[in-house]
């Protein structure tokens, strides 16, 4: 998805591991929530409450759920990680530009 309409967007941002991961929560109409952000060259490690879903919208990764091998996601590509549980992500490069899709 290249862009969302009448959506509210959070003009606070969620700024993560010393900016290495910065994005915003923006609402949709319907309610949905959703962050759109990028990652720069780094490891990192998230946590999860909710199911998610990466959405990447540019450039690449590895990532690599909890008890799995690492994969790739690239551009027009997704992964879906579980609700209360972690992954790792890998950026090396050109950062990884994405939408994140909660619940």
């Amino acid at each position: 998805m290249s862009q969302f309409n009448n959506v509210s967007v959070v003009a606070k941002a969620n700024v993560y591991f010393d900016g290495k991961c910065v994005s915003h929560t923006i609402r949709l109409p319907n309610g949905t929530k959703k962050s759109v952000g990028v990652i720069l060259p780094a490891t990192l490690t998230f946590n999860t409450g909710a199911p998610e879903i990466m959405e990447c919208v540019a450039g690449a990764c590895r990532y690599k759920l909890a008890g799995a091998d690492w994969q790739t996601s690239k551009e027009g590509e997704s992964f879906e990680i579980p609700g209360n549980s972690s992954f790792d992500i890998e950026v090396s490069g050109e950062p990884y530009h994405y939408v994140c899709h909660f619940g």
